[in-house]
C-alpha cells in the first residue's frame, strides 16, 4: 500500500484558512459599511439642519418662538425629520413633534454644547421625550453674526438600525451558506486527517488502561504509520515489563505474607513504605492506614523507635533485642539494614522483627523447671543421705533413734517417689495429647465426680471437712474418665489440704452452653492476686514453707491444666486472700 505524505493531506486545510479569512473580511466590510452608513446619515441630518438654519437667517426680524415652532413643524413634515430649534439659553423654541413648552431645558445636551462652540454636534443617545434612541445632529444658528441658538435635526435609530439589520441579514445568510460549504469541506478534511489520529488515540488510551494485547492498525500515512508502529512496539515492551514486575511483585508479596517475621521498610526520612502482615499484627497496625506514616506514629514503643533511628543513622547492619510492652510483654529479635539502589544510594532501611517471646518464656520455664526439680529432688535426697550417714555413724546401735531415722528416710523416699510419679504422669499426658492417643467418650460425669470424692474422703474426714457434691444425674460430657478423675482428685485434695478443720468443700457441675463446668470451691486462706497467673506452673508454690509442710509434689495443678487442655478445655481459678478459692474445670459437653 502506497503511503502518502502528511503534508498532502494537510493541503486542503489551507483552503479552509482562506475561507475563514474571507468570512472575516466580509464581516469587516459589513462593519465598515455600518460606520459609513451612520456617517452618511449624520451628514444628511446636518444638511437638513443647515437648511432650517439658512431659512431662519433670511427672516427679518428675528422670528419669535411661535414662528420658529411653526417653521419646525412645516419643514419637519416636509423632510420627515424631527427638527428642533434651541435658544442659546437652552430653552426649546420650536420642535416639529413635541410641544416646546413641555420640553426640558436642553443646555446640557452634548450636541447642543458642541454646536454652541461653533462645531457640528453629533450624538446618539436615548431621548427621554420620545422614549427611544435617536441620532442628533446640531448646527449653530447665527443671526447677523450673533449666535442665537442651535438648529438640531434627528432621526430615530430604529430606522437606521433597521437598514443595518437588513444588511446584516444578507451578510448572515451569505455567511451561513459559506459556513455550510466550509463545514462540509472541513468535515471531509477532518475525517481524512483525524480518522487515523483518532484510532491512534483510542489505541493509546487502551494501552493506558492496561489493555496491551490489541495492537494499533497501521494507517497508510507514512508519519502516522511510523507512529503506530512505535506505539505497538512500546505496548509490547510495556506488557513484557508489567508482566515481569507483576510476577516479581506477587512473588515478593507472597514471600512477605508467608513470613512469620515482621518486615518494615522505611524511607530515608523514617516514613513507613511497606509492612507485611506479620509485622502489622506484631505492632497492632492497619497496613493501609500506616502507609507513609513517620516512625513516631507507627509505634509508641521507645525501644523500637530507638532501634529504627539507630538503623537509619548507621550504614552497617544492626542487630538487637527489642521489648514491646503494649498488649502484653513481647520480645523481638530485631535486624536492621540499609536499603540501597543499584548505584549504592541509600533509599531507607529495612527492619526485620522475629518474635522470640515464646522462646524466652520457654527458656525461663526450662530454667525454673530445672531449678525447681533440682530443689525438690535435692531436699528429700539430702535428708535421706543425712540420716543414712547418721545411722552408719553408730545410730544403728540405738534402736529408738534408729527406728525414728528410718521412718524419716521412708517418708522422704515416699515424697521422692511421689515427685517422680507426678513428673512421669505429666510427661505421659503431654506425650499422649501430642500423639492423640487419649480417647474420649460421651458419658455421664456424676460417677466420675463421686469416685474422685471417695478418694479424698479419708483425708477430709481426718480434718472433719464435709465434701458436698451438686451435679445433675443426666449431665454428660466428652471425657476420658481416668484422667478427669485424676484432675478432680488433685483439685479436691488441694481444697482439703488448705481448708481449716470443720469447713466445707463444694464440688459443683453444670452445663453452660456447649460446655460442662466443674467447680471445686473451698473455704481456705485464699490465693493472693499476684500469684494467680502462675498458679498452674510446675513446682510453683504460693507459700513454699507451708506447702512442703502440708505435703505434695508441687505438680498437682500443672497436671490438672494439661488434663483440661487434653480434653480441649481449660482450667481457671478465682480467689482473693481471706476468702474462698474456686477452681473451674471446663470440658466439652455431650
Amino acid at each position: 500500500m502506497t503511503r502518502i505524505k502528511l503534508v498532502w493531506r494537510l493541503f486542503p486545510a489551507f483552503i479552509l484558512i482562506g475561507v475563514i479569512c474571507l468570512v472575516a473580511g466580509t464581516w469587516y466590510t459589513a462593519s465598515s459599511w455600518r460606520t459609513f452608513y451612520l456617517g452618511e446619515m449624520a451628514g444628511d441630518l446636518e444638511n437638513r439642519a443647515l437648511l432650517v438654519e439658512t431659512y431662519l437667517q433670511d427672516m427679518r426680524p428675528v422670528p419669535d418662538d411661535l414662528q420658529i415652532n411653526e417653521i419646525c413643524r412645516k419643514l419637519g413634515k416636509l423632510t420627515s425629520t424631527r427638527l428642533t430649534v434651541i435658544l442659546a439659553s437652552g430653552k426649546v423654541a420650536g420642535d416639529s413633534q413635541e410641544d416646546p413648552g413641555l420640553m426640558d431645558n436642553h443646555a446640557d445636551r452634548p450636541e447642543f454644547r458642541e454646536a454652541m462652540q461653533g462645531k457640528v454636534g453629533v450624538s446618539t443617545r436615548f431621548s427621554f421625550t420620545l422614549s427611544h434612541n435617536m441620532m442628533y445632529v446640531a448646527v449653530p444658528w447665527r443671526q447677523q453674526d450673533r449666535p442665537q441658538g442651535v438648529v438640531r435635526a434627528s432621526l430615530p435609530m430604529s430606522a437606521i438600525e433597521g437598514a443595518i439589520r437588513a444588511l446584516y441579514l444578507k451578510v448572515a445568510l451569505g455567511g451561513l451558506l459559506a459556513a455550510f460549504l466550509v463545514a462540509v469541506l472541513g468535515f471531509f478534511i477532518a475525517r481524512r486527517i483525524s480518522g487515523p489520529l483518532d484510532d491512534l488515540k483510542r489505541g493509546a488510551l487502551r494501552f493506558a488502561r492496561g489493555d496491551l494485547d490489541r495492537k494499533l492498525p497501521i494507517p497508510n500515512t507514512d508519519e502516522l504509520a511510523s507512529l503506530a508502529e512505535a506505539l505497538n512496539y512500546m505496548a509490547q515492551q510495556l506488557q513484557n515489563k508489567i508482566q515481569s514486575l507483576t510476577r516479581q511483585g506477587q512473588e515478593q508479596k507472597a514471600i512477605l505474607s508467608s513470613m512469620t517475621e515482621g518486615v518494615l521498610a522505611l524511607d530515608a526520612e523514617g516514613r513507613l513504605l511497606t509492612i507485611n502482615r506479620a509485622g502489622a499484627e506484631m505492632l497492632h497496625l492497619d497496613p493501609v492506614e500506616a502507609q507513609d506514616l513517620p516512625v513516631s506514629e507507627v509505634t509508641q514503643d521507645s525501644g523500637l523507635k530507638w532501634f529504627i533511628n539507630r538503623t537509619l543513622s548507621n550504614p552497617e547492619p544492626v542487630e538487637g533485642e527489642v521489648e514491646i510492652k503494649g498488649n502484653g510483654r513481647r520480645i523481638f529479635k530485631a535486624h536492621g539494614t540499609s536499603l540501597r539502589d543499584s548505584q549504592g544510594i541509600s533509599l531507607g532501611t529495612l527492619v526485620v522483627l522475629h518474635d522470640i517471646t515464646q522462646l524466652r518464656q520457654l527458656e525461663n520455664t526450662r530454667r525454673d523447671f530445672v531449678a525447681n526439680v533440682s530443689h525438690e529432688l535435692k531436699t528429700p535426697i539430702t535428708s535421706i543421705k543425712g540420716f543414712v550417714e547418721t545411722l552408719l555413724a553408730g545410730a544403728l546401735k540405738e534402736p529408738a533413734n534408729a527406728e525414728n531415722f528410718l521412718k524419716i528416710i521412708a517418708k522422704q523416699t515416699d515424697r521422692l517417689n511421689e515427685i517422680i510419679d507426678d513428673l512421669l504422669t505429666l510427661s505421659r499426658i503431654e506425650q499422649d495429647a501430642e500423639r492423640r492417643q487419649i480417647f474420649f467418650n460421651g458419658q455421664k460425669i456424676k460417677g466420675v465426680l463421686q469416685s474422685a470424692i471417695q478418694v479424698c474422703e479419708a483425708k477430709a474426714a481426718a480434718k472433719e471437712i464435709d465434701i458436698k457434691l451438686t451435679c445433675p444425674d443426666d449431665l454428660r460430657a466428652q471425657i476420658n474418665a481416668p484422667l478427669l478423675e485424676q484432675a478432680l482428685v488433685n483439685l479436691v485434695d488441694n481444697a482439703v489440704k488448705f481448708s481449716e478443720p470443720g469447713r466445707v468443700v463444694q464440688v459443683e457441675a453444670r452445663r453452660e452452653g456447649t460446655q460442662v463446668i466443674i467447680r471445686v470451691r473451698d473455704q481456705g486462706p485464699g490465693i493472693p492476686l499476684e500469684h494467680l497467673p502462675r498458679i498452674f506452673e510446675r513446682f510453683y508454690r504460693v507459700d513454699a514453707g507451708r506447702s512442703r509442710k502440708i505435703g505434695g509434689s508441687g505438680l498437682g495443678l500443672a497436671i490438672v491444666k494439661h488434663i483440661a487442655l487434653a480434653h480441649g478445655g481449660r482450667v481457671t481459678v478465682a480467689s482473693s486472700p481471706g476468702q474462698e478459692t474456686v477452681f473451674s474445670l471446663q470440658v466439652p459437653g455431650d
